[in-house]
């Protein structure tokens, strides 16, 4: 079975192009599952496995506390295992075809107001080196809705402040252009003219973002700073660097941007993902009505 799996992974990693984050996901949750087959059903083959079987591994994880996302995930893994299994004829059945996903409470993303982004954004010192790259950072992230990963990522090729666009390239090693507005750009330029050369001394690197030493942002070092200004900035949510992803679309539907556009912005496959923030649109509202409606 640990074979099937091995081949099952690199079919995702070589003709799927999955991330690597989504690899590691699919192999953690099949090897669990593989290890209960193997000591708790003791399956020697996955052409034994019933649906019965499955539903006993559910149950297994829900007595051992995991939450229905943890479930829902462990349940997509096993599917498309199963089915990779059928398709290279290594068994003759799918027994995951009625196994119903556990239904999930949604949850929506945390915003930031129009006012707490203006707060972070102002919050960097600009007469310091570091604050030009702070500043030229946040900026980026807010212009563009970017992931942190894709962020620090980002090599000086990547941005073409003439056409006004970033070239990022997201999960699944998938490409998408997002343009840049005026303050971004201008933050940006004002990073890599006076800023960027005094952080990488004489090192040559092709990273956008650098930090004390020269060498390419981590993601670590980006959750620090952000701590460090949101702190600064007098804001008591607990910001992560998605929050500012989560706020970026948020802004642009409450003005009218269109759910297609703001998609494809994000790099979400599916548009069901990005609906979420029409959820989140129509929750500010309520409160904004509650707020000054004087017969609210």
């Amino acid at each position: 079975m640990q074979d099937q799996l091995k081949d099952f992974i690199h079919f995702l990693v070589v003709e799927k192009g999955l991330a690597t984050n989504t690899v590691v996901s699919y192999e953690r949750d099949l090897k669990s599952y593989l290890l209960y087959l193997n000591k708790v059903e003791e399956v020697s083959s996955l052409d034994e496995v019933t649906r019965a079987t499955i539903i006993q591994f559910l149950k297994f994880l829900t007595e051992k506390g995991k939450s229905s996302k943890t479930i829902a995930r462990h349940i997509a893994s096993i599917r498309s295992f199963h089915q990779f299994l059928l398709r290279e004829k290594v068994t003759t059945q799918d027994p995951t075809v009625h196994i119903d996903r556990p239904k999930q409470e949604q949850k929506l993303p945390q915003v930031m107001s129009v006012e707490e982004v203006q707060a972070l954004l102002e919050g960097p010192d600009v007469s310091k080196v570091f604050g030009i790259r702070d500043k030229a950072m946040l900026e980026l992230l807010y212009a563009t809705g970017m992931r942190v990963s894709e962020l620090i990522s980002l090599n000086l090729s990547d941005v073409h402040m003439t056409m006004g666009f970033v070239r990022c390239i997201g999960k699944g090693n998938k490409e998408r252009i997002i343009p840049l507005g005026k303050m971004a750009q201008n933050a940006i330029a004002s990073y890599i003219e006076e800023s960027r050369s005094q952080l990488t001394k004489k090192k040559t690197t092709d990273a956008l973002f650098v930090n004390l030493h020269g060498n390419r942002l981590t993601r670590q070092g980006f959750w620090k700073i952000l701590k460090k200004l949101t702190k600064e900035a007098g804001i008591e949510k607990e910001l992560t660097p998605h929050t500012l992803r989560h706020s970026f679309a948020t802004h642009l539907l409450e003005n009218g941007a269109d759910l297609r556009a703001v998609q494809e912005m994000l790099g979400h496959a599916d548009i069901s993902t990005t609906q979420i923030y029409t959820h989140v649109t129509k929750t500010r509202m309520k409160d904004v009505y509650s707020m000054f409606h004087p017969r609210a």
